[in-house]
C-alpha cells in the first residue's frame, strides 16, 4: 500500500483498503509535520507509522497533546485512540470513495 493510500485510509473491506479520495487529492503532498500542523492528526499519525520514524511519531504526539490538552506519551496510546495500527501487508486493492 502506498503512503498516500495508508494515510487517508478510512477502513478495510476484505483485502481492499477504502480511501478518502478527496482528502488524498488535496493533502497527499503534505509531510507528517505539515499534516499535524493543520490538525489532521490521524493522517499525520498514519504518515509517521508508515515511515517507521519514532521522531515523526513524537512530533504528532506532541502536536496532539498541545491541541487536545492531553498527555499521551506512547505511540500505543495514540494507536488505540485513533484506531491506527500498522500497514496491512495483505491489502491487494484500493477503493477510492
Amino acid at each position: 500500500m502506498k503512503r498516500e493510500d495508508f494515510i487517508f485510509c478510512i477502513g478495510y473491506q476484505g483485502d481492499a483498503a477504502v480511501v478518502d479520495g478527496q482528502a488524498k487529492k488535496e493533502y497527499s503532498s503534505l509531510n507528517t509535520n505539515e499534516l499535524a500542523e493543520k490538525g489532521f492528526f490521524r493522517a499525520a499519525f498514519c504518515s509517521a507509522v508508515y515511515s517507521g520514524n519514532d521522531e515523526e511519531i513524537q512530533i504528532v504526539l506532541n502536536a496532539y497533546n498541545k491541541s487536545a490538552g492531553t498527555s499521551l506519551k506512547k505511540a500505543d496510546e495514540m494507536k488505540r485512540l485513533l484506531g491506527v495500527f500498522e500497514v496491512e501487508d495483505d491489502i491487494n486493492k484500493i477503493i477510492i470513495v
